[in-house]
């Protein structure tokens, strides 16, 4: 194994920490903590903070193009890692800021500003560094050991998972407890501690020198220019698998506010539901490429775009369970509306919206301190207090739905994106490995963009979405069936051809 392998693990890990910490709770500030200049709140809709937080995830993940294109053609991966990192590192900073004092906030930028700020440079420290860190995985590896490069890129990912597990467990419970400025710090600071654990490898790590000017000429050839243009349709169709799987950030989470989230004797917090996710891949990575793999080998060849369209598959199962969930939530918000209808003239409003509060749904809460309609806030949180102390619950549906829906999205996850992952760069030629990651990175920000044009879209005058209820998830669902009838003539008609650093292109079957 390449010595500079576990260095590069050790960064994965922090600094996805660090992203999946901040991006975890990223829909539940917006809508619930944000306050503006003169500390009041000034949350958005939820269509709003959906739109806002795809348009961050596509951002983040667009800017891999010109990262790599820095990293090849001009510093060398290694040093675009490293000075993007510090980039990243102020954005957290900024983040954190959020939660200065009013006093403090109204001499400065208001948090809408730092908000902006902060997320813009983290879009461009992650983005400008995935595709760098994923290629300066396989640049580790040559001929001789490139039968491990599977198992490693299998390990890459499950410290990517690692970190995100601990992360969306923590940073809820920070937010909860400690106010947004521990909850972004402290995914910063770990931040911080990924980037010093990269530089300490720097002495074991293989390092590709980057190109120059020849760089443009040789990506733009004959032999580049094929290359890309193979890939671009699969990656067009793997954009529809990352529009519906980066839902679970924030569709998945604003549906597990109306959701019985107690789960093996714990009532866990709305954020906290995504550490299912990473937790799950923790598991499914030894179970698949230890038993599953092998098994289905032995009965059919499991190439990898064969892998995709069974995940693609999957994925269309998992927003059938959403929109099925869905259904069974809007089933019960109608009967629960009924029932306060019943009791409108006891309600007390005062301590209504204290046991929202109490229920970690502060933003609710305040809507009905704020007045108009009290069944708006009520049917919405699912709780109500009577004015003679009678507590008013919704029956939820159980949030084991989505965890099913986790299970099977997982396993999606683990077919199309490592999958994709080790296939991109196998088929980039050498001098072009990060471009190439990058773009396979764009098929991930063309996703988000699509999800965030969904909710512009279809938002009305008062920020809501008119795609409502189970209908939003069945929509989504169609475009996963669609792209996966169209990834059938892929599937016949691409032709790979293997890259290994160190060693001339290979026909691969």
């Amino acid at each position: 194994m390449p010595p500079g392998i576990p260095f590069i693990v050790g960064n994965e890990a922090a600094e996805r920490f660090s992203f999946y910490g901040m991006k975890t709770i990223l829909v539940i500030f917006m809508t619930q903590y944000l306050l503006s200049s003169t500390g009041q709140p000034a949350g958005m809709t939820e269509t709003e903070a959906k739109e806002w937080y795809h348009l961050f995830v596509g951002s983040a993940y667009f800017f891999p193009v010109i990262g790599g294109i820095i990293a090849d053609a001009f510093l060398g991966k290694y040093l675009t890692i490293l000075l993007l990192s510090m980039v990243y590192c102020a954005g957290h900073l900024s983040l954190a800021l959020m939660d200065m004092p009013p006093a403090m906030l109204q001499s400065t930028l208001e948090p809408r500003g730092w908000l902006l700020a902060g997320l813009a440079l983290v879009a461009i420290g992650s983005g400008g560094i995935k595709p760098c860190v994923s290629a300066h995985v396989g640049d580790q590896f040559g001929p001789s050991n490139k039968h491990l490069l599977e198992r490693v890129f299998g390990w890459f990912y499950f410290s990517i998972n690692f970190g995100s597990f601990f992360s969306t467990l923590l940073t809820p419970w920070l937010l909860e407890h400690h106010g947004p400025g521990w909850a972004f710090g402290v995914p910063g600071i770990l931040m911080a501690l990924a980037t010093f654990i990269f530089w300490l490898g720097r002495n074991r790590f293989v390092h590709i020198p980057a190109r120059g000017p020849a760089y443009f000429a040789e990506t733009f050839g004959p032999e580049g220019l094929k290359a890309i243009f193979k890939l671009v349709p699969l990656y067009l169709l793997v954009a529809m698998f990352w529009a519906l799987y980066d839902q679970t950030g924030s569709a998945w989470v604003q549906q597990a506010q109306q959701m019985d989230r107690r789960l093996l004797g714990v009532h866990w917090l709305v954020s906290q539901i995504q550490a299912v996710n990473p937790l799950l891949v923790l598991a499914f990575i030894p179970l698949f490429s230890l038993l599953i793999y092998p098994q289905l080998g032995r009965v059919l060849t499991l190439t990898p775009l064969r892998k995709i369209f069974v995940g693609f598959l999957l994925t269309v199962v998992t927003f059938c369970i959403s929109a099925h969930a869905q259904r069974l939530i809007d089933a019960e918000a109608i009967r629960f509306g009924g029932e306060l209808a019943s009791v409108a003239d006891s309600l007390d409003r005062a301590a209504s919206a204290q046991a929202i509060r109490e229920a970690g749904m502060p933003a609710l809460a305040e809507s009905l301190e704020a007045g108009g309609s009290d069944m708006v806030p009520m049917t919405a949180a699912g709780i109500a207090v009577t004015t003679d102390g009678r507590r008013l619950e919704a029956r939820w549906p159980t949030v084991g739905w989505q965890v099913l829906a986790y299970v099977i999205l997982t396993a999606a996850e683990i077919l199309v994106s490592i999958t994709s992952l080790e296939f991109s760069y196998t088929q980039a030629p050498p001098h072009m490995k990060s471009l190439v990651m990058s773009l396979y990175l764009l098929a991930v920000s063309l996703g988000n963009f699509f999800a965030a044009f969904v909710n512009s879209f279809t938002k009305d005058a008062q920020g809501n979405s008119t795609l409502t209820g189970e209908n939003y998830y069945w929509f989504f669902a169609g475009c996963m069936a669609l792209a996966t009838v169209l990834l059938v003539p892929v599937l016949l008609l691409y032709k790979p051809r293997e890259y290994i650093q160190g060693s001339g292109p290979g026909d691969h079957a």
